[in-house]
């Protein structure tokens, strides 16, 4: 009992909070600012681009890196996609409208709105995963967004959400940029039959991360041929990945 409590002991010096300059406290300041983002709890926010790499060279307190809060947010984000979607296509089915939430809150899209807002330039991170690009990495710039969104609505509740995307995803959906993406297998085997050039199968060849940020990679199969390789947080979205890069394969 006393060796184990020992031992606690020592676990609990090693782990700190995050400790940052104010003027380290400063930057995240103006950025928040110039993204119109009103807060009370900046710490929290903070803790949205605190990558686990970060947490575990800088021996923080595990729980302080990002990984909560993107379980959160994905899960806010999904529900104020499916709002605004249920609110302003009435004309839209259920499965019709399941195809478009998904392709809005997949990956990529996420990357490329977080890539807009330049979130890469304020995630905090090792030494190892700085050097092997990590900063730019979309699956990584997905995370740090869904992570943003689950600090906002801690810190100012599902409006303060809402009026976020507002500004920075409602337009573009409204404006098409995720239409195109809705659904990559169906392109593909339209494509396959009507060029009479066989069958195609998926097949999921890898799982990866923790239970809650599950990762999982699928290949698409035209007979013997491989066509692509997509890796997506379902089975379902890494299939519409690989799906689509098939397609740009066949294209080219």
């Amino acid at each position: 009992m006393q060796q184990s409590r020992k031992i606690r002991r020592g676990s609990n010096k090693q782990a700190k909070k995050l400790q940052m300059t104010p003027a380290q406290k400063e930057k995240y300041r103006a950025f928040l600012s110039s993204i119109n983002v009103k807060y009370d709890n900046e710490e929290i926010f903070i803790q949205a681009f605190t990558h686990s790499s970060y947490v575990n060279e800088h021996r923080i307190r595990p729980h302080d890196d990002n990984e909560r809060l993107e379980f959160l947010g994905d899960a806010v984000l999904e529900l104020a996609i499916s709002q605004y979607l249920f609110k302003n296509y009435e004309n839209m089915s259920e499965g019709e409208m399941t195809k478009l939430r998904a392709s809005i809150v997949c990956e990529p899209s996420l990357a490329k709105i977080a890539d807009e807002l330049e979130f890469g330039e304020y995630v905090l991170l090792g030494k190892g995963e700085e050097m092997t690009g990590g900063r730019r990495r979309p699956a990584l710039l997905a995370d740090v967004f869904e992570s943003f969104v689950g600090a906002l609505y801690l810190d100012k509740g599902m409006e303060s959400v809402y009026r976020f995307l507002e500004v920075y995803v409602y337009p573009k959906i409204a404006g098409g940029a995720f239409s195109d993406m809705m659904d990559y297998k169906s392109q593909l085997q339209e494509l396959i039959q009507r060029e009479g050039q066989g069958h195609i199968q998926y097949r999921i060849v890898q799982e990866k991360g923790p239970a809650h940020a599950r990762e999982f990679v699928s290949e698409v199969w035209l007979e013997t041929t491989q066509l692509g390789k997509g890796v997506g947080r379902s089975k379902k979205e890494a299939e519409q990945m690989a799906a689509q890069k098939a397609l740009e394969k066949l294209e080219n």
